[in-house]
């Protein structure tokens, strides 16, 4: 008797603990208010100015969505704040100011935060991009002039700076790297101008391809125009992103937002507070990813890697002895597990570093050596897509091509050591979606370097088993899946 009413008296207890507990502890609910005064008093509020001069004929618009009608609540706001041009508008609005005219006039509005305590502001580059002035305003409603340092276009990375008191109020910043996907994190911005304004949600996932240097963080945090630049904070109150971009099919909010991580963010601001700009090493290849489909019937054993599509002449690829065709496996001894790792692998590397590549070639991993270089400031990748005229020619075998000699001028042209033209395109290469014109350089693992050896590796391919080939289009070269029939 005794044992049974000291259970129920522990029960009791247990049961009256879990009543006094607060809710928010018992749903496992975070507590957003401590960090936002942690962490709200670095974020700011970025507005630009440009002459009129420099808008003429560029007026933004921003028309009211379709979805919205009179009855909706936030009709009156999207009218007040975003009018669509008509005859109520502003003739300075409505009309493109003359060239000419010197006058400083709203440009835009976005968001940053403080990451020194002597005034060093991180933000987009797309906030700051073109603006003549810049004016930063605290949680306090103190307004600075800001001074550009440096912007980096390829990452959306800017950093101003502001003067005015010896001590600024700094973020600290966070590891990204230690994100959980289905944390907690939050945001602080001016969406549509409204300042300090806080939304929350969860990390949806992590290393985000959108970019060419950078791997997103993906959320579902409410990130609208405006909150360009703010922070992406985690339950520490550390900053472990900039809010970038969203993804939508109607300019606004759609549950996903990305977010630069911060990691990578600060080593570009160290660039851009050093010098003014940033330096990114090169090679000179242009490249894809690699398929299944590719990587079967060259004997990878998975389909990792970048696909050599083209090598820029007198580069640091081609003096490392890199050919079209090549798949990189690895750079400087890290593993490139897509292809959207090698630029920012190399891009990281110092210019003039001697670098390690592993490359599939030929059914085999073979090694180069290389310098790398630097890459030009606005340099920007480029594809040419020339077909050569041809003349009909038989193609009756199991590919549906026809080919003919390649003329040596061509091949130097192209940058290539050999290949075969191909002027018939039928059957299983049309739905292949080769073209006339394309040039033929290898049949799975081999070489193909005149008509004859083109003929023998056809003859050879088994009938319904898909075969892949190398075929240069242009400046560059692409991986082509084929069932022979």
């Amino acid at each position: 008797m005794r044992l049974q009413s000291s259970l129920i008296a522990l029960l009791l207890t247990v049961f009256l603990a879990g009543m006094a507990e607060p809710v928010h502890a018992r749903s496992g609910l975070p507590e957003f208010a401590d960090l936002v005064e942690q962490a709200g008093p670095a974020v700011v509020n970025i507005r630009t100015t440009a002459r009129a001069s420099r808008l003429a004929g560029r007026m933004p618009e921003f028309p009211l969505p379709e979805w919205l009608d009179e009855d909706d609540p936030f009709f009156e706001f999207f009218r007040r704040f975003f009018p669509p041009r008509g005859d109520n508008e502003k003739p300075e609005r409505r009309n493109a100011p003359e060239q000419g005219d010197g006058r400083q006039i709203p440009r835009g509005v976005g968001s940053g935060f403080i990451i020194t305590q002597d005034g060093y502001v991180m933000t987009n580059h797309h906030v700051v991009d073109g603006a003549d002035q810049i004016f930063v305003t605290l949680t306090d409603k103190r307004e600075f002039k800001a001074r550009l340092i440096g912007s980096d276009k390829r990452t959306d990375v800017a950093v101003v700076k502001i003067e005015g008191q010896k001590v600024f109020p700094a973020i600290t910043i966070g590891d990204p790297n230690t994100l959980r996907v289905g944390e907690w994190v939050l945001a602080i911005g001016s969406p549509f101008g409204l300042e300090n304004t806080v939304t929350a949600g969860i990390v949806s996932a992590k290393g985000r391809d959108t970019g060419d240097y950078l791997p997103f963080i993906q959320t579902d945090v409410a990130v609208n125009p405006g909150n360009s630049g703010g922070p992406l904070i985690d339950m520490d109150g550390k900053v472990v992103g900039i809010n970038s971009q969203i993804y939508s099919r109607t300019g606004g909010f759609m549950g996903i937002s990305f977010a630069i991580p911060i990691d990578e963010a600060m080593q570009v601001a160290d660039q851009l507070r050093a010098s003014g700009r940033v330096v990114r090493g090169r090679i000179g290849v242009g490249i894809a990813d690699v398929t299944k489909e590719v990587a079967d019937p060259l004997g990878l054993p998975n389909d990792s890697g970048a696909l050599v599509r083209s090598v820029a002449a007198d580069g640091p690829a081609e003096a490392g002895g890199v050919q079209v065709g090549d798949i990189i496996l690895t750079f400087n001894g890290r593993d490139i597990d897509k292809a959207s790792d090698l630029p920012r692998i190399v891009g990281g590397t110092k210019p003039g570093t001697v670098v390690k590549v592993d490359v599939w070639r030929r059914g085999e991993r073979r090694s180069v050596t290389l310098t790398v270089g630097e890459m030009p400031a606005d340099q920007a990748a480029a594809s040419s897509q020339q077909d050569a005229p041809a003349e009909k020619a038989d193609a009756k075998n199991a590919l549906g091509l026809g080919v003919t000699r390649l003329a040596a001028e061509r091949a130097r042209e192209l940058r290539i050591r050999s290949g075969v033209l191909i002027e018939v395109v039928e059957g299983p290469a049309v739905e292949a979606g080769l073209r006339e014109g394309d040039v033929l350089l290898a049949i799975n693992n081999n070489e193909v370097d005149s008509v004859p050896k083109f003929n023998a590796l056809v003859a050879k391919l088994p009938k319904s088993k898909p075969a892949v080939l190398l075929v240069q289009r242009g400046d560059s070269a692409q991986y082509v899946p084929i069932v022979p029939r």
